[in-house]
């Protein structure tokens, strides 16, 4: 069978894409390069009066002047980085700072992180959003006896409905936090459970961790034990 020679032409065409493709399959294939995990960063400044509104009043324990706005990421329980801000205590810049670049670092999920001044000063529905919070001047929640230590800005709640606290009386809150009360089933997202990442990083900065109290308030963390 003779071929002509426009057809011996193509087929040594493809018999030459056949051996560059054959050649070029033998060759290791360059990788993109694996991204950096992101970075946990802060900002930290005086408070503006707006973020304050109601929070803040005459009478205080501390003046407004020695409270700090801290801006910082924080991961999401979707898996993403977001943007949070406490207000805190000047002396408690330094501790919160290191406890939450540890979380960061662990993933551990924040839900929200807003100043309590968008909850109108409101512990009940800044719990009920499962908001982390700071600085409130404010009575202690279930026990209206007591200045909390929220007022002196050196106290922090996290993830209020994973962790919901217990007062003197026995009321649950927030009251959705109600499911999350036991600690027995193991580790689940945005709980905090003795001798995790989050309680060893308060701890390395000589934090106390109502979640021993017994009366349990396992989202209440402060600089004093109160």
């Amino acid at each position: 069978m003779r071929h002509t020679p426009a057809a011996v032409a193509v087929a040594a065409t493809l018999c030459a894409a056949a051996l560059s493709c054959a050649a070029q399959s033998d060759k290791p294939r360059l990788q993109a390069p694996p991204q950096a995990p992101p970075a946990f960063a802060a900002q930290v400044t005086a408070v503006p009066a707006g973020k304050l509104g109601t929070t803040h009043r005459p009478g205080c324990p501390v003046a407004p002047e020695r409270l700090r706005l801290i801006r910082m990421s924080h991961w999401g329980f979707d898996g993403r980085v977001h943007q949070g801000e406490l207000v805190v205590h000047e002396d408690a810049v330094e501790p919160l700072l290191h406890v939450f670049e540890r979380t960061f670092e662990a993933r551990f999920p924040i839900r929200r992180m807003r100043v309590m001044a968008e909850y109108g000063g409101s512990d009940t529905r800044a719990m009920a959003d499962d908001n982390t919070s700071a600085f409130n001047c404010r009575r202690v929640t279930g026990d209206p006896r007591r200045l909390s230590r929220h007022a002196w800005g050196d106290a922090v709640d996290i993830n209020p409905v994973e962790n919901p606290y217990v007062d003197v009386r026995g009321t649950v809150h927030p009251p959705n936090g109600r499911t999350h009360l036991s600690r027995d089933d193991g580790p689940r997202p945005g709980l905090i459970h003795p001798g995790d990442r989050v309680t060893r990083a308060f701890r390395e900065v000589g934090w106390y961790w109502g979640g021993r109290w017994a009366n349990r308030d396992y989202q209440h963390f402060s600089a004093t034990g109160g």
